[in-house]
């Protein structure tokens, strides 16, 4: 069934937005939708108590209407939605999407497509890096987002009026910050830089969460390949377990307590309730009899199957003069090009470019390497000079 929120923002020539909470009402909407040119999406979600993303809303809007999708509505079909946005004939536009991105890759098996990101759109377009939704409304579409109900319960029912009023903004005006970005950047030239972006998004690989790599997030400041071994093998158990029984990982077991059981390797239920954050009737459940087993492979893991500790960053540190230099550099042509500078290259770009030749940084590939990277390297083998004129930074070319 379908019906209205009360007091939800409409703009003008168009219906309420409606919630939609049944499988006949979803398709309708999904059939009308990829009539479309684009449809504006944005998702809440809760995820403070699980591992995995519990999709509670999802916000709909084409040119013409505006529509919530209730996904915790008893025996309704998302299927519909799926069509809708694996259409390759409609636009899918978010405003940091990725979040968004992995829920459908969760629930549908596929990314969106084709996708445009606002934010990574606004970076291109010279509006700063990460760009907010509030500072894009302000300046793009006129209008003030109240955000009093951004950490709400969305898994709660009812919703409230006020909550779907503020969930219906959030695709209302991404409809008018969309064709305002999508002009500017058609203008300049520059939609083929934001389809390089969205490459990165479009792949699922982005959102695979690798068990088996998940003790590199931990950065662990130790050569001693045993412990590593160790670590690696609880991390990837961690990672396993957080997802068979569905809750934050660091709520199962916290970074802390890995690393100190990588070190202390226990091999009891006793031992391992020594720990700390671990409880003894973790230790001897069957969350700690498999963490146990856990310790144990990596105790046994031959030695030539250990993981290597992270590798220093070869050949001599960088100047900081010239880190500097291209930092100013870096400036410049952001300036000049009207792009974000965090879009262009990153601190580690800059160091890895002073220190060495680079060759495999983001600052040197695509359209990036035509705005800052030759550039980059022209500077730094004096083919390239910064001086000042009057109050800008101008680039002179030697030889």
């Amino acid at each position: 069934m379908t019906r209205r929120p009360a007091h939800a923002p409409a703009t003008t020539g168009e219906a309420p937005p409606a919630l939609i909470t049944g499988t006949e009402e979803l398709a309708a909407l999904c059939t009308r939708l990829r009539q479309e040119r684009f449809v504006t999406v944005d998702t809440e979600f809760m995820r403070e108590r699980t591992y995995w993303p519990e999709l509670c809303l999802v916000q709909l809007a084409g040119e013409g209407e505006v529509a919530l999708v209730d996904a915790l509505a008893p025996g309704l079909d998302l299927a519909p939605l799926g069509e809708l946005l694996a259409d390759p004939a409609v636009v899918k536009v978010f405003h940091a999407a990725r979040q968004d991105v992995e829920i459908f890759l969760l629930k549908f098996g596929a990314v969106p497509t084709p996708l445009f990101d606002t934010q990574v759109a606004a970076m291109v377009a010279g509006y700063g890096d990460q760009v907010s939704y509030d500072a894009l409304c302000r300046s793009l579409a006129n209008a003030q987002i109240d955000k009093a109900h951004r950490f709400s319960d969305w898994s709660a029912r009812p919703l409230s009026a006020a909550q779907l009023a503020y969930a219906a903004a959030d695709v209302t005006h991404l409809r008018r910050i969309y064709t305002a970005l999508d002009g500017k950047l058609q203008r300049e030239g520059r939609l083929a830089w934001v389809a390089e972006e969205m490459a990165a998004l479009a792949d699922p690989a982005t959102y695979r969460q690798d068990p088996e790599t998940a003790w590199e997030r931990l950065r662990p400041r130790t050569g001693n390949r045993r412990f590593l071994g160790v670590l690696k093998a609880v991390a990837a158990w961690r990672e396993r377990e957080a997802q068979r029984i569905n809750i934050p990982r660091q709520r199962l077991v916290k970074d802390e307590t890995l690393l100190e059981i990588a070190a202390t390797t226990p091999g009891t239920a006793a031992d391992l309730a020594r720990a700390r954050g671990i409880s003894e009737g973790f230790a001897k459940g069957k969350s700690g009899t498999g963490l146990l087993a856990a310790v144990q492979a990596g105790r046994e893991t031959p030695d030539e199957a250990l993981p290597e500790a992270p590798k220093e960053r070869a050949g001599p540190p960088a100047s900081p003069a010239l880190v500097a230099l291209l930092k100013v550099l870096l400036a410049a042509k952001s300036e000049e090009h009207n792009v974000a500078p965090k879009l262009l290259a990153s601190g580690d770009d800059l160091d890895r470019l002073a220190g060495g030749d680079g060759a495999d940084v983001a600052a040197l590939q695509g359209w990036r390497r035509e705005v800052f990277g030759d550039a980059a390297l022209a500077l730094k083998t004096g083919r390239l000079a910064l001086g000042v004129d009057g109050r800008r930074v101008k680039l002179i070319r030697a030889g």
